[in-house]
């Protein structure tokens, strides 16, 4: 293995940050996304390193939200004597409620340290260490034996539809590679209780099942109540799965994961079932990745304030461990409703199968963890979330959720919610471990 170069990271740390503010100020909230902007952007930033291996995959068309829909790559060629990498990342980000947030969330302000916007975490600040990852190689002329390949992928945030799902169909040659890696696990400064830097790398996640019930009745004048009303019907099933007690369950993927907390003393109990029920009750990440989860999302019903509807619908996001049959839960889901009048209809559904642990990046992974970050854990997890390596995992093409940040748990909240941020400090932390996983993997 040739040894580390010389960086200058206050140089990069410096860069860094100004590319993430300045990425943050590209709105591409999905929807409608308009990807095609931060493509635009990102190449530009390629050319000038002299990366100039750019192919762009239009996706739109004329469908709702189909305009601007842009997914891209940069290669960077290897000597061919191992097969790819990739670096994966989406480009668009989730809407804001602005008005309550401290900060305007498209302006990339750096404030004591901190770098603040829609999108810091997730995930234009990963986006932005892979780029500096291959900058870092590229302006040092650091041999390579892999393909170096940056993808850029737009509708993440709503399911991928333009994006990996298009891609797949439409180029599934971009798909070939040995290892990629992505969003889906990142690191904690505090794991359930204890103050240890703790690294996810994730090697599966949960799948998504997006389900939307829809109630019918009869209308009528709100001032004659009865029996009959598609709304009471809605909340009345709302209620049953939200107290339906689902088991916890410590699917295979999960046992190394809770085998290392234990080895490491961050729990107090072997991981026995009983220990982790006891943990979902108390932990709500525990409960995610333990259980079938199930959380209300958007309701509609009503024309007037005095008229009863006559139709009342709900969407509910429900994620499922891994293994888990999604049409065998969505009949559970109408089982437990017991209602002929609310239906359950499926809007998205997608699964992955898991990436094995032995294998060269992950090796690389826990070698370049322990060098970086004293005391700190490497752990094998199952992501909450779904991402886009879902795909490649279908293909058989081993992706890992490396994002390699030490949050606090008050500013990994921020994903998808207010004042979303990042520390300068952990983007310098990304930059290092991931730069250093890239070149030893590659090298």
């Amino acid at each position: 293995m040739p040894q580390a170069p010389s960086i200058d990271w206050d140089a990069i740390t410096d860069e860094a940050t100004r590319l993430l503010s300045d990425f943050i100020r590209i709105d591409t909230s999905n929807p409608p996304g308009r990807e095609k902007a931060a493509c635009d952007w990102l190449e530009g930033l390629f050319r000038a390193e002299g990366i100039d291996d750019i192919t762009f995959y239009d996706a739109s068309d004329d469908r709702e939200f189909g305009a601007e829909r842009m997914n891209m790559t940069a290669t960077m060629n290897g000597d061919g004597t191992k097969a790819p990498l990739i670096l994966l990342n989406h480009t668009d980000v989730v809407p804001v409620e602005r008005q309550y947030w401290d900060f305007e969330p498209f302006s990339g302000a750096v404030v004591d340290g901190v770098i603040y916007g829609r999108g810091a975490l997730d995930m234009k600040s990963m986006n932005i260490m892979e780029l500096i990852a291959m900058f870092i190689i590229k302006r040092l002329g650091i041999p390579h034996t892999r393909d170096i390949v940056y993808m850029a992928l737009a509708d993440e945030e709503a399911g991928g539809e333009w994006g990996i799902e298009w891609m797949a169909k439409h180029a599934p040659e971009t798909l070939d590679a040995e290892y990629v890696i992505n969003e889906g696990g990142w690191g904690q400064a505090e794991i359930f209780g204890t103050r240890r830097p703790a690294f996810n790398c994730s090697i599966s996640e949960k799948g998504p099942l997006w389900l939307k019930l829809i109630a019918e009745g009869r209308p009528g004048h709100g001032s004659v109540p009865h029996p009959d009303n598609a709304l009471d019907r809605l909340v009345r099933a709302l209620h049953k799965i939200q107290v339906w007690n689902r088991p916890v369950t410590v699917v295979p993927e999960l046992h190394e994961y809770f085998d290392r907390l234990w080895r490491a003393q961050i729990l107090n109990d072997e991981p026995s079932q009983e220990a982790m029920e006891k943990m979902a009750k108390e932990n709500l990440l525990a409960k995610a990745i333990l259980t079938n989860t199930i959380s209300a999302t958007t309701i509609h019903a009503g024309i007037k304030h005095n008229v009863i509807p006559a139709i009342a619908e709900a969407t509910i996001d429900c994620r499922l461990l891994p293994g888990k049959d999604p049409d065998e839960f969505t009949q559970q889901i109408r089982d437990v409703i017991d209602d002929a009048k609310v239906r359950v209809e499926p809007v998205f559904v997608s699964s992955t199968p898991s990436s094995p642990i032995n294998t060269e990046l992950f090796g690389i992974i826990e070698d370049v963890v322990r060098d970086s970050v004293e005391e700190a854990l490497v752990l094998p997890s199952v992501s909450a979330g779904f991402t886009d390596s879902r795909i490649f995992r279908q293909h058989g093409i081993t992706s890992y959720g490396f994002i390699p940040y030490l949050l606090e748990q008050k500013d990994s909240m921020t994903v998808h919610g207010h004042n979303e941020r990042i520390s300068v400090d952990n983007l310098r932390l990304g930059c290092q471990v991931l730069f250093e996983t890239v070149r030893r993997l590659c090298s």
